[in-house]
């Protein structure tokens, strides 16, 4: 487990494969020297699913080849969430399903993935807002049903992570910081990511600032950072399939460094808060879509993600943030030296 300076890194595994099967998942990770990793979409020999898809013996066939690697799951990459809060037409392609169902059916599922997975975090969302709607005017609905997502985790000893993202009404710092305060449930935390809110035309110091709204229920962070060559305007709708300008968190828009030292100083308190539930310490999750980014996930081959990681062990270096990677004592106790 880490200790309370330092972070875990992790990643969504599946960026890093070309075609996304478990063996190139964990073969790069493995080589990178991560130990953990989020599962999202994977191929364990019957095509790619996603996490939500997986069998029971999908998930025994996953654990048996993560253990080969030395892998862990940090967190399940699922899509709760990311489903229409209110039965209407916009012009969108998102889905809406009834919440009693959406409750007892996908969220019940998650958990019980999770368990398989021996993971305690799962990822989620704060539900689709009708397309030119004010998300406020929606914040009371998505709280309650929020508020019973982590009631079922909290039911299952596990933590529900709610992720800031465009077009959701959670979609920037601010408003994902008022819904953590009404749903006000230990089961439920915050994960920020930067490029999330910069492709809405939010700027570093604006980033920053709802960085330091979500702090109080910040749970853990996704790395991933963007690059506009003409200023965003702010407002509106986001196509999110036609966002092209991902890159490493020590070359874009968002200023990590000063989001990781303000983070530098949290890590003591968040440390202890995540260990009270049995949450080995606070990741950083890499997911940064260097080589292309949509809705429902991203991809940077091989090469991209061990340039990002690369490239977030900078920045982490530059502010004082310790991590560790796989070394050769790692490898000696491995073989039982």
């Amino acid at each position: 487990m880490a200790d309370q300076s330092s972070v875990i890194l992790s990643g969504f595994a599946d960026e890093a494969a070309n075609q996304k099967t478990a063996v190139q998942q964990f073969a790069a990770f493995a080589a990178m020297g991560l130990q953990y990793y989020s599962i999202r979409f994977i191929d364990v020999g019957s095509g790619v699913k996603n996490v939500m898809k997986l069998t029971r013996q999908d998930a025994q066939k996953v654990r048996h080849l993560q253990d080969e690697y030395g892998l862990n799951v940090s967190s399940i990459g699922s899509p709760i969430g990311k489903v229409k809060l209110v039965n209407k037409d916009d012009g969108t392609k998102n889905n809406y399903v009834p919440f009693k169902r959406y409750l007892q059916h996908d969220v019940q599922k998650t958990c019980d993935l999770a368990h398989a997975f021996e993971a305690k975090l799962i990822r989620g969302f704060s539900f689709y807002y009708p397309k030119g709607a004010d998300p406020h005017e929606h914040l009371p609905q998505a709280v309650d049903q929020l508020g019973q997502i982590a009631e079922m985790c909290h039911r299952s000893d596990l933590t529900f992570g709610l992720e800031v993202e465009p077009n959701l009404v959670g979609e920037n710092g601010y408003l994902l910081a008022e819904i953590y305060s009404k749903v006000n449930h230990p089961a439920m935390v915050l994960i920020f990511d930067a490029a999330n809110i910069i492709v809405q035309g939010y700027t570093a110091g604006e980033l920053l600032d709802q960085f330091k709204a979500m702090a109080p229920g910040l749970g853990w962070l996704h790395i991933k950072d963007y690059h506009s060559p003409r200023p965003i305007q702010k407002g509106g709708h986001i196509d999110e399939d036609m966002l092209a300008n991902f890159v490493p968190s020590d070359q874009g828009d968002s200023a990590h460094e000063a989001i990781l030292r303000e983070l530098k100083r949290m890590l003591p308190k968040l440390h202890r808060k995540l260990r009270r539930r049995g949450i080995p310490g606070v990741f950083l999750d890499l997911e940064p879509h260097v080589k292309g980014g949509g809705q429902f996930g991203g991809f940077s081959g091989p090469d991209g993600m061990g340039v990002a990681l690369r490239g977030l062990c900078r920045v982490l270096d530059y502010v004082g943030i310790d991590y560790h990677l796989r070394d050769f004592d790692d490898i000696r106790a491995a073989r039982g030296f």
